[in-house]
């Protein structure tokens, strides 16, 4: 069996943890939480940045670790522009087609129905990159309606 890579979620400290889609997963052996700005990250190299803007993420980045910043629009593009060694990392994005279900109050975002809950851009993340995606939705609110929403392009994806 192929270990992969761990996946690196930087958290901002002001996240609402009590909103935070990513809540419950804290302790999966695949998936790291670091706060921002209080904890430094690991060396990135080796690792993918999901953004909205890159060429898509595919099955040959199968081997790659995942990182995601998990903060509101308004905190993202300033962590975003603060990352260690952007040299080290690569930036993908997923299909343009899928649609969030999370209730969005925020105008930050440039394209709101676009902009994924990290849950729901984890998830489908690792349905293309094959990686078990078992227990990811259990305790995310907007589960059956994101999967519905999404029906056809998820199909698309692998696994």
């Amino acid at each position: 069996m192929f270990l992969f890579t761990p996946t690196f979620i930087l958290r901002h400290r002001r996240e609402n943890l009590k909103k935070c889609s990513l809540r419950g997963l804290e302790n999966r052996p695949d998936i790291r939480f670091f706060t921002y700005p209080k904890h430094s990250l690991p060396d990135l190299s080796g690792h993918v940045l999901l953004t909205l803007e890159a060429p898509p993420l595919s099955i040959l980045d199968q081997y790659l670790g995942l990182l995601l910043i998990d903060s509101s629009w308004r905190y993202a593009a300033t962590m975003y522009k603060q990352l260690p060694q952007p040299h080290l990392f690569q930036t993908r994005s997923l299909p343009r087609e899928l649609r969030t279900a999370y209730p969005r109050r925020q105008e930050d975002c440039t394209e709101p129905d676009r902009g994924l809950a990290s849950i729901e851009a984890l998830y489908c993340a690792y349905r293309i990159l094959e990686r078990d995606t078992t227990g990811l939705l259990d305790q995310y609110y907007w589960e059956e309606e994101f999967l519905k929403k999404n029906f056809e392009g998820l199909q698309g994806l692998t696994y």
